[in-house]
């Protein structure tokens, strides 16, 4: 399932852009089509300042005020991909919503997104991006992350754009039996992309790759 974006009128860069983003990934292994197709169609350029519109389609992340950012174009289609492998998800808990960017991709590839952002201003940006693309499946919450939502789970698949140090045991608790956590753990300096697939006997733990990312904080700004 690809869900078609309401783009008119969002001042869409070139294709031509757009087609050098998805050439990056692909150079860097990104190989499911369905994300690389999400990814070529959504404007990354509506959610970073407008200050900094012209750098959207870099393989970069940019920050997006409150101290956070809007992640690097191939670390959004890694922990995608690696959601959608096997079993593709049909319900997925997002931890920090951010810019709404990631949130976008997943709306258009998954039939439910439940969202939770700490910081007010942040997730009220992120809405008003949904409302202008047309994403009404995606629910938010305004919350402390490590909580998860565990009234709307459990849940297919779960995904955290923060890094803690240790996985919290909130979000175990709220993956369904088959299903896959994405998440960066670890501290400011070194932090590992893993994977942690939930069996009917426990949990399984892959460690997929370094990344860097902010991190994963309590309490509701």
């Amino acid at each position: 399932m690809v869900v078609k974006l309401d783009v008119s009128g969002v001042g869409m860069t070139s294709q031509r852009t757009r087609n050098r983003l998805t050439d990056r990934l692909r150079e860097q292994g990104i190989v499911n089509e369905a994300v690389l197709q999400v990814m070529a169609s959504t404007p990354r350029h509506l959610f970073v300042d407008e200050a900094l519109a012209h750098r959207a389609y870099e393989d970069t992340a940019l920050p997006i005020g409150n101290s956070q950012t809007i992640s690097q174009p191939y670390i959004v289609a890694r922990m995608t991909e690696l959601l959608l492998q096997d079993v593709p998800p049909t319900s997925v808990l997002e931890v920090g919503t951010g810019s709404g960017y990631q949130t976008a991709i997943l709306a258009q590839l998954m039939d439910q997104v439940f969202t939770v952002e700490r910081i007010s201003a942040l997730l009220d940006r992120a809405l008003g991006r949904f409302r202008q693309l047309g994403l009404h499946q995606i629910k938010s919450k305004y919350d402390d992350g490590h909580l998860g939502w565990a009234e709307k789970g459990p849940f297919d698949a779960i995904i955290v754009t923060a890094s803690p140090r240790e996985v919290p045991a909130a979000l175990l608790a709220q993956l369904r039996a088959g299903g896959r956590l994405i998440i960066p753990v670890g501290d400011a300096e070194t932090q590992t992309l893993t994977l942690v697939t939930r069996g009917e006997d426990g949990f399984e733990t892959t460690l997929v790759e370094p990344v860097r990312f902010v991190p994963l904080l309590g309490g509701k700004l």
